[in-house]
């Protein structure tokens, strides 16, 4: 099992381009299910995640061909309708197989999904939207088993605004018969990529990024070439990243508009953030300011983000209050900042951030993907060597980090326990 070994306190300089987005990719590339012929997907990022994915649908008969800059996909011989528990326990994102194996199948039988430990997330609204559409659901010894002859379109309302359930829905619709309409879908980025993905194959998706998105079904998608979109939660880490070691980046390869409520609170905090068409500027101050933020779905601050930025609060000036709306047990992180030294206390979704003058150093071990890279930037920061065990959370979600930060001068390593 890998550690990540830091040595704190190097000021961070240069040019970091950004991966392509794991929440973007994982959906495009099980959206292959619903064409039967290759189809070519560039920047895709190397991550556990994706080759997760990528064994699951090699399960469901799916074939892959892949070279330095394009990885290629075959639903063509699909010849299974189950994932299975041992595939599906690590990934949350693998229930995103069920709509398009209803679609193109009739028949799907998926595992109830795994992956961070950050709070309740049940499927109750994927299942109840397809049982709209027509699909007959079974709850069985752990598994959703789910038939239908043809699904059908429906006026459907999302109980709770949720991005693999409008993204499920979305690919389970554009077979259907008739117009399907998710109310109080989801708005990320995320959501737009995979719709302009799916109209890209001939599908029909008018509303993406808005709260109501209609799809009217087709009979037949075809393959598709496709860009995926750059990783908005990457750059979002590499810009508290600059901020905490008062370096200078300038991030590459981004989209500016996905992060524009992180940049917004970063300019409260006193960092200096300037944008271009693809690249952000980042220059982190002398003293960091304290300013209090609360998550909320896109386009509010992302709660992807929010473990990253309380590590920027820790070393502020004065006392902030960060709010957790999204997840109720995304704090775990927070003993684990304790004992880097910072000064943080918890009460509801609620955590009370007075800044110290310098963190330090420690061994600390990570818990999930995105207090894996807070524990990085921790790391970053303090004075001292700081150890991050358990990185295989990271490696769910960023592409060679570690290599990415020591090219921009930071004092860090991975090393083979």
């Amino acid at each position: 099992m890998d550690k990540i070994v830091i040595t704190g306190g190097r000021r961070l300089e240069g040019t970091v381009a950004i991966s392509g987005a794991k929440n973007a990719a994982l959906p495009i590339l099980i959206s292959s299910i619903l064409t039967d012929d290759w189809n070519t997907f560039h920047n895709v990022p190397d991550l556990w995640d994706i080759r997760t994915i990528k064994r699951l649908m090699t399960d469901l008969g799916v074939r892959f061909k892949e070279d330095k800059t394009a990885l290629k996909v075959d639903a063509g011989g699909l010849n299974s309708f189950e994932a299975p528990y041992d595939l599906v326990k690590t990934m949350r994102a693998s229930v995103l197989v069920l709509g398009p194996l209803l679609a193109r199948l009739g028949r799907a039988r998926v595992s109830l999904p795994g992956g961070c430990a950050i709070g309740a997330r049940p499927i109750d609204i994927h299942i109840k939207g397809l049982r709209q559409m027509g699909a007959s659901i079974n709850l069985d010894h752990g598994y959703v088993d789910a038939k239908t002859d043809q699904l059908k379109g429906a006026d459907i309302y999302l109980d709770i605004t949720t991005v693999t359930g409008t993204e499920n829905l979305m690919m389970a619709a554009v077979l259907a018969k008739g117009s399907t309409i998710l109310r109080n879908a989801a708005k990320e980025p995320e959501i737009v990529a995979l719709a302009d993905c799916l109209n890209n194959m001939g599908a029909d998706i008018q509303g993406a990024g808005s709260s109501v998105i209609t799809i009217t079904g087709v009979k037949k998608l075809k393959p598709t070439f496709w860009s995926i979109i750059p990783d908005r939660i990457e750059t979002g880490t590499f810009m508290v990243a600059a901020a905490l070691t008062k370096g200078d980046l300038k991030i590459v390869n981004c989209v500016p508009s996905h992060v524009e409520a992180v940049i917004h609170k970063l300019k409260q905090a006193g960092v200096v953030v300037e944008k271009g068409q693809t690249s952000i500027f980042v220059k982190g101050p002398e003293q960091i300011q304290s300013v209090d933020m609360k998550t909320f779905p896109y386009p509010g601050f992302p709660t992807d983000m929010q473990a990253q930025f309380m590590v920027l609060m820790s070393i502020a000036s004065g006392l902030s209050v960060i709010t957790e709306a999204i997840f109720e047990n995304r704090f775990i992180h927070v003993s684990e900042l304790q004992r880097i030294g910072a000064d943080i206390i918890v009460s509801g979704n609620c955590a009370v951030v007075r800044g110290v003058p310098q963190l330090s150093g420690a061994p600390v071990m990570a818990t999930d993907l995105r207090a894996s890279a807070s524990l990085i930037l921790a790391g970053l920061a303090a004075e001292g060597t700081t150890e991050v065990s358990r990185v295989y959370h990271l490696d769910r979600g960023y592409e060679r980090i570690e290599e990415k930060f020591s090219a921009l001068g930071a004092g860090i390593e991975r090393v083979r326990v």
